[in-house]
């Protein structure tokens, strides 16, 4: 039965014999449960106090990756880590389209990831203060940008690009922009156009360099890595 007060560690990976071995010392160092599921399998939130939705940056894609963002976006019980990261470079690029909580590194050792991991159990982020700094510049730079015209770009291109970023589909956009799908590809062939892209993740990529995302730091409880921020 789970343990519902420590909550639950859902991994995102592929399950081998690798996988099960950290999931066996996650669940005797955090007494919690560890729960694997693969990126694109669905999945539900549980009763568990809290939820700590680990992705492992090695196996999942952008596609997938929008997925989960999008699941714990919107839910205070679920804090959303990405682990396997090879530096702060990395870190950073993937921190400018997805809301992490946590950041774990491929050096991290497994004491570390653990403590950290608790940390998110408790609604707190994890991540170094370089990093942190580095976010916080990043997003007031792209604050900065919002305010300047972007390739000529319409209100409305603006409200699409963004909408690819979640994921949606032309018929999705299309419901909620209360357009036709025909509207919405010629509005995405003159974005493409605009900004000199050929495809939905070539634009993605592009819109968190130039448009920037809602800084990561907004479920903070005024903790870091390395104390107080």
């Amino acid at each position: 039965m789970m343990n519902r007060d420590k909550g639950l560690v859902l991994l995102v990976t592929l399950n081998n014999p690798q996988t099960q071995l950290f999931t066996d010392y996650l669940h005797k160092q955090l007494d919690c449960d560890v729960t694997v599921v693969t990126p694109t399998m669905e999945w539900q939130p549980t009763e568990a106090e809290h939820t700590v939705i680990l992705v492992d940056a090695d196996h999942i894609d952008e596609t997938s990756l929008q997925h989960w963002h999008t699941k714990a976006a919107d839910d205070e019980t679920l804090s959303l880590a990405a682990f396997n990261l090879r530096d702060e470079d990395h870190a950073a690029d993937i921190l400018s389209g997805i809301n992490f909580q946590g950041i774990f590194y491929r050096s991290d050792s497994l004491l570390l990831i653990c403590k950290g991991i608790d940390n998110l159990m408790k609604g707190h982020l994890w991540m170094s203060r370089s990093l942190m700094t580095r976010m916080i510049l990043f997003f007031r730079r792209q604050q900065l940008n919002s305010y300047r015209p972007v390739c000529g770009l319409t209100h409305r291109e603006l409200e699409l690009i963004a909408m690819l970023g979640t994921g949606a589909s032309n018929t999705e956009i299309a419901d909620r922009l209360f357009v036709s799908e025909h509207t919405v590809k010629s509005h995405l062939y003159n974005i493409f156009r605009k900004i000199k892209v050929h495809n939905r993740i070539q634009a993605v990529n592009w819109a968190r360099q130039n448009l920037g995302a809602p800084p990561p730091l907004s479920r903070s409880r005024g903790r870091s890595k390395d104390g107080p921020a």
